[in-house]
C-alpha cells in the first residue's frame, strides 16, 4: 500500500496537546496505523518528529505513540508520512517530489490540522535529511506574511526543533547533501538510482538560501534547538559515521544544545522503552524544551523567574559532603609541587591563545598513590590565588564517600552551583524550567541530562568571563559515567573554541581506565624530575633519624624504593620514625629492606604486622568497606563497640568519651589506614582509594583474614547485622523519656526527641534503619537468616523505627 503524504494521528489519543512526527527518509509502511482523527479539544503543544514504527525488529515499542504521551502527558502525537521513492521494485510509480516540494506539502497539511487553534506552540523533531525538510518548511512559512498569511502561523507558533543526525554543514551544500543521502542509502543496504537521488534534493541555490536564512530566523524567534549526534559509525561505511559531528550541529551556541546518542545514524532514534538510557536523553531534552513554552512569556502567560525562585533552585543543587574530599586532601608539603608551574604542558594549557590547539584540556595522570589529588589541590589553590580574573570551579570525586561524591550527578550539581553563585546573572538558565512543584523542593532529584543541559547553557553564555574547571580522581567514578562526561566536555570545549568562549578543564586520574580525547594535553606525574625532587624534599623534612652516614644511606634507599609513589613514602617514613623513637636505630636499614616496595603489599604488611586487636581491626575494616553509607566518627566507634564489647554499650557521655578519644580509637583500630574528613559533617574513610582496591580488587581482605573463606562479603554483612542488633538491644527508655504513643513525626516534639536520641545513642538510627539491609545481603551471600527472622525483636524495632520516622504519621504495622 502506498499512501500519499499526510499528517495523521498514530495510535491512542492522549488527553490533550498535539505532537506531530514525520518520517524523513523511508517509504510509508504498510503496517502503520490508519488515520485517526485528533480530538476536537484545542491542543496545547505540537511536536514534529520521525516515526520508527515497524522499522527495526529489535525495537520493542513504537516510541512516539507509546513513550511520548507518558513523557509529556499534555502532548499529542502525529506523524507526517511521505514517499522518499528511493526504491519501488513493484507497485505504483514513485513520486518525483523534491525535499523542497515535500516541505511545502507538509506545511499546507499541517496548517489544515491546526486551523482550529493556529496559535498553539509547535516543537519539531526530525531525523537525518528530514531536518532539511523542517528547516525548509519553517523558511516557507516565514515568508507567508503577505500572501497566504494563514500558513505563517506554523512559523509564529514554533518553539523549537530537535534534530537527530541532521547534516547541516558542507561547503558545497548540494554536493554535501547528496553525499550524505548516498551514505544513508548505502548504510541501509538499499540499491539506489543516482538520478532519483538527484531529483529528490533541492537545488544548490535553494540550499544556500536555506543555510543563510535559517540562522537569523532561529535567533530572532529564540527557538530552542537540541541537536543529537550519532556516536557510532556504520559497518557498511567501514566504521565511519554517516554525519560527522562537525556537520550535525548548527553552531548556534546561544540557543542550541548538542549531545551524543550512543548509536549509529540509522538507530539513533530507536528506543526500547522508558528505561532505555538513550531515550532518557530525549526525555531530558523534551522536558526542558516543553517547559520553555512559558519562558519569556511566549504567550503572555508566565513571567521570568524572580530572584527568590532562582535562589531556591540554586540551593536545591547543594548536598551534604559537596566538598568533603577536597577538604580532606592535605595541602602540598613545603617546597613540593611547585615544579608543575614551570612545565610546558601546564603553561600551554594556561595560554588562551593556544585554546584552538588543545581545546582547553589538560589531563594529569599517575599511578595510585603518586599524589595526583595533592597536586590537583595545589594547582587549584594556586589558580585561585594568582588568577583573580577567572572563575575557578572544581570537584573531587571520592569513591569512599556518599553516593553523590562518586557520581557525575554530584559533579554537575557542584560545578553548576559554584558557577551560578560566582556569576548570578547566569541563573537565567533556570528560566527554561519554569517554577513548579517538581523543582521547587530542596530535595529535588536532578537528572544527569538536565544538569548537563543547564551547565552547557551557562558555559555558552559566559560572554567575556573565563572559567577554569578542575576535576580530580576520575577513576573513582563509574567508567560509563566518566566516558559520557568526557564526551560532553569535549563537545563543550569544541563549541567554546568555535565561539571564542574561554573555558578550560584540568582532569586528574590513574592511567586506567583510558579514555581517548580528540584534543588536549597530557602530563604523567611519575618520572618527572620535579616529582622525584618532591619525594626527596619530603624525606629530608619528615624522616627524623638524624644525619649520620647510615641515615643518609637509608634516605637514598628509601628514595630508590619509592618508585615515584608518594603515599608509599609517607607510610614508610612513619614506620621508620616509630622504629627510631623506640630506640631501634640499629635495625632501621633492615626494617626498610623488609618493607615491600609495592603499595598493596605495604598495606598487607601494615595489617599483618602484629596480632594486636586483630578482631577490632577486622570489624573496623568491615564497617569501612560495607556500611551502607559513610559513618560519622561517633557512629563508627559505637558500631565497633557493638561487635567487640556489647556488654559495655550505654548512653554516650561526651565528657567521659570525648570526640578526640574517639578519633584516636579509630586511628588505632584501623592501624592508620582510616582518616576523619574535615567536612562540615565529618565521616570516616580510608586514607586512599588504593586501600579499598587492595582489600577488594586485590583480594587483600581474604588474604589477611583467610578464615573468612570465599564468602567474606556475606560473612561481613552478617557481622554488621549482629552489631546493629546488639546496639538496638540497649534499653533507651532508661535514658530517654519516651511516651506512648509517640508524638506526630512532623511535630516539634518528635524532632526534639529524634535529636536527643541521636546525641545519646549515635549509632541507633543507622542500626534500626539498616539491620535488614545487612541481613538481606548476608542471605544473598549464603548466610541463612531463618533464626534471625524467627527471633527478631519486631515490637522493639517498630517503636525505634517510628522514633526516627520523619513522615507525617508514624508507621503502623
Amino acid at each position: 500500500m502506498n499512501r500519499p503524504a499526510d499528517v495523521r494521528w498514530d495510535g491512542v489519543i492522549p488527553p490533550a496537546g498535539l505532537t506531530v512526527l514525520f518520517d524523513p527518509q523511508k517509504p510509508s509502511l504498510d503496517n502503520e496505523d490508519e488515520l485517526v482523527e485528533p480530538p476536537s479539544k484545542a491542543p496545547r503543544l505540537s511536536l514534529f518528529s520521525r516515526s520508527h514504527h515497524g522499522s527495526n525488529s529489535n525495537t520493542t515499542v513504537y516510541w512516539p505513540r507509546d513513550l511520548v504521551p507518558i513523557t509529556i502527558p499534555d502532548a499529542r502525537v502525529l506523524t507526517y508520512g511521505y514517499d522518499t521513492h528511493l526504491r519501488h521494485y513493484f507497485g505504483p510509480p514513485v513520486s518525483r517530489n523534491t525535499v523542497y516540494d515535500i516541505a511545502w506539502d507538509f506545511l499546507v497539511a499541517l496548517e489544515a490540522q491546526r486551523r482550529l487553534d493556529p496559535s498553539r506552540p509547535v516543537l519539531f523533531i526530525s531525523h537525518s535529511l528530514g531536518g532539511i525538510v523542517v528547516k525548509e518548511t519553517l523558511r516557507r512559512s516565514s515568508g507567508c506574511h503577505i500572501g497566504q498569511t494563514h500558513l505563517r502561523s506554523v512559523f509564529d507558533s514554533t518553539i523549537g526543533i530537535i534534530f537527530f543526525g541532521t547534516p547541516h554543514g558542507g561547503a558545497d551544500p548540494r554536493g554535501f547533501l547528496q553525499h550524505i543521502a548516498e551514505m544513508v542509502i548505502k548504510a541501509a543496504g538499499v540499491r539506489f538510482n543516482e538520478q532519483i537521488v538527484n531529483a529528490l534534493l533541492p537545488s544548490a541555490e535553494r540550499l544556500r538560501e536555506l543555510r543563510d536564512e535559517f540562522s537569523p530566523m532561529a535567533h530572532q524567534q529564540d527557538w530552542i534547538i537540541h541537536s543529537f549526534q550519532e556516536e557510532l559509525g556504520v559497518m557498511g561505511l567501514n566504521g565511519r559515521k554517516v554525519v560527522e559531528d562537525t556537520s550535525s550541529y548548527l553552531n548556534f551556541p546561544s540557543i542550541e544544545t548538542t549531545e551524543h546518542i550512543g548509536q549509529n545514524h540509522m538507530d539513533m532514534c530507536r528506543f526500547a522503552g522508558l528505561d532505555d538510557v538513550e531515550y532518557k536523553k530525549v526525555v531530558a531534552a523534551l522536558h526542558r524544551m516543553t517547559r520553555m513554552v512559558s519562558r519569556q512569556s511566549r504567550r503572555g502567560e508566565t513571567p521570568l523567574l524572580n530572584e527568590e525562585q532562582r535562589r531556591t533552585l540554586v540551593d536545591s543543587l547543594r548536598f551534604d559532603q559537596i566538598d568533603a574530599r577536597q577538604m580532606t586532601i592535605k595541602r602540598a608539603y613545603a617546597k613540593t609541587c611547585e615544579w608543575i608551574l614551570k612545565k610546558s604542558e601546564y603553561l600551554d594549557w594556561l595560554d588562551t591563545a593556544k585554546l584552538h590547539e588543545h581545546h582547553g584540556f589538560l589531563w594529569m595522570k599517575g599511578k595510585p598513590g603518586t599524589g595526583k589529588s595533592t597536586m590537583m589541590k595545589f594547582v587549584l589553590n594556586n589558580s585561585r590565588k594568582m588568577m583573580k580574573d577567572r572563575i575557578i570551579i572544581s570537584f573531587f570525586f571520592n569513591a569512599r564517600g556518599a553516593d553523590l561524591e562518586k557520581c557525575t550527578i554530584g559533579m554537575y550539581r557542584s560545578l553548576l552551583l559554584q558557577l551560578l553563585e560566582r556569576l548570578p546573572e547566569l541563573q537565567c538558565v533556570f528560566d527554561s524550567l519554569g517554577f513548579t512543584p517538581w523543582n521547587s523542593s530542596s530535595h529535588h532529584q536532578w537528572s544527569v541530562e538536565l544538569l548537563k543541559d543547564l551547565f552547557g547553557q551557562a558555559i555558552q553564555t559566559l560572554g567575556q568571563f573565563s572559567v577554569m574547571c578542575f576535576i580530580d580522581a576520575l577513576d573513582e567514578c563509574d567508567e560509563h559515567q566518566i566516558r559520557d562526561m568526557v564526551t560532553f566536555f569535549q563537545h563543550l570545549g569544541e563549541l567554546a573554541v568555535s565561539t571564542r568562549i574561554r573555558f578550560q578543564i584540568c582532569f586528574s586520574s590513574r592511567h586506567y581506565p583510558h579514555v581517548t580525547m580528540r584534543n588536549g594535553l597530557s602530563l604523567v606525574l611519575e618520572g618527572q624530575e620535579g616529582h622525584i625532587q618532591d619525594i626527596t624534599s619530603y624525606i629530608d623534612s619528615n624522616l627524623k633519624i638524624g644525619y649520620s652516614k647510615l641515615a643518609e644511606q637509608i634516605r637514598l634507599e628509601l628514595q630508590e624504593k619509592a618508585s615515584g609513589v608518594f603515599m608509599w613514602v609517607v607510610l614508610v617514613v612513619d614506620i621508620l620514625n616509630k622504629e627510631h623513637d623506640d630506640g631501634r636505630i640499629h635495625a632501621l636499614r633492615q626494617r626498610l629492606r623488609h618493607i615491600p616496595s609495592d603499595l598493596h603489599e605495604l598495606f598487607r604488611d601494615i595489617l599483618t604486622r602484629d596480632n594486636c586487636n586483630r578482631n577490632e581491626l577486622l570489624l573496623c575494616i568491615q564497617w569501612l568497606l560495607f556500611a551502607r553509607q559513610p559513618l560519622k566518627p561517633e557512629e563508627l566507634y559505637f558500631a565497633i563497640l557493638s561487635g567487640i564489647e556489647p556488654q559495655d554499650l550505654s548512653k554516650w557521655d561526651s565528657d567521659e568519651i570525648a570526640i578526640d578519644a574517639i578519633k584516636r580509637f579509630i586511628l588505632n583500630s584501623s592501624k592508620g589506614l582510616a582518616e576523619i574528613t574535615t567536612a562540615k559533617t565529618p565521616s570516616v574513610q580510608f586514607i586512599h582509594e588504593s586501600v579499598r582496591d587492595f582489600l577488594l580488587k586485590e583480594s587483600g581482605l581474604r588474604a589477611v583474614w583467610s578464615d573468612l573463606g570465599n564468602n567474606f562479603q556475606g560473612q561481613s554483612h552478617e557481622r554488621l547485622k549482629l552489631c546493629c542488633l546488639n546496639y538496638m538491644s540497649i534499653d533507651i527508655s532508661t535514658y530517654l523519656n519516651i511516651g506512648a504513643p509517640l508524638p506526630r513525626s512532623s511535630s516539634y516534639e518528635a524532632a526534639a526527641l529524634r535529636q536527643l536520641a541521636a546525641k545519646a545513642f549515635p549509632f541507633l538510627q543507622y542500626a534500626v534503619q539498616n539491620v535488614f539491609y545487612h541481613a538481606d545481603i548476608a542471605e544473598g551471600g549464603g548466610v541463612n537468616q531463618k533464626d534471625f527472622v524467627q527471633n527478631f525483636p519486631l515490637t522493639n524495632w517498630i517503636n525505634l523505627d517510628n522514633l526516627f520516622e520523619r513522615a507525617q504519621h508514624a508507621k503502623s504495622y
